[in-house]
């Protein structure tokens, strides 16, 4: 229940994140917010996205190798579950997508702090913010899809 509570938090970190590099558009000056060095509202929120995914993760891991019926189930027979869609969503890529969506954010904070211009700093922060964005919302099991979880568990 709470990993599908904190996917609200992480989903609207994601886009606020990415909204808030598009709209930064730098400074020419050193100590203006979005100039380097300087901490623009991106590179906070950025922060704060990386450390609730990082968190989803732990939750995320829990389930997968201890707490999930589905991922227990996919484990037992893995040739079987890849044929079997709502498995194979569950054991890899539902996973994997939601590691790749980890790795752009932690990529994304890193590349922007080695950017040489504000510029750099600012696409590289949409760029990795945002395909972060886009692949947790194509890979979160959506109510009316075929493997779908309520929007609010209980």
């Amino acid at each position: 229940m709470l990993h599908s509570w904190v996917r609200w938090v992480a989903l609207v970190l994601g886009v606020v994140t990415t909204m808030a590099a598009l709209v930064d558009r730098g400074a020419s000056s050193p100590g203006a917010p979005g100039a380097l060095g300087a901490k623009s509202a991106a590179d906070r929120l950025g922060l704060f996205f990386m450390i609730v995914l990082d968190i989803q993760v732990l939750l995320g891991l829990l389930l997968y190798v201890a707490l999930s019926p589905a991922t227990a189930l996919a484990f037992k027979d893995f040739g079987a579950a890849m044929r079997d869609p709502a498995l194979r969503f569950w054991a890899v890529e539902h996973a994997a997508t939601m590691l790749l969506a980890v790795i752009l954010t932690h990529a994304g904070r890193v590349l922007a702090r080695s950017a040489r211009t504000p510029g750099s700093k600012r696409m590289r922060q949409i760029v990795c913010f945002g395909l972060a964005t886009l692949a947790m919302i194509a890979r979160t099991p959506w109510p009316g899809m075929a493997v779908n979880r309520p929007l609010f568990r209980v």
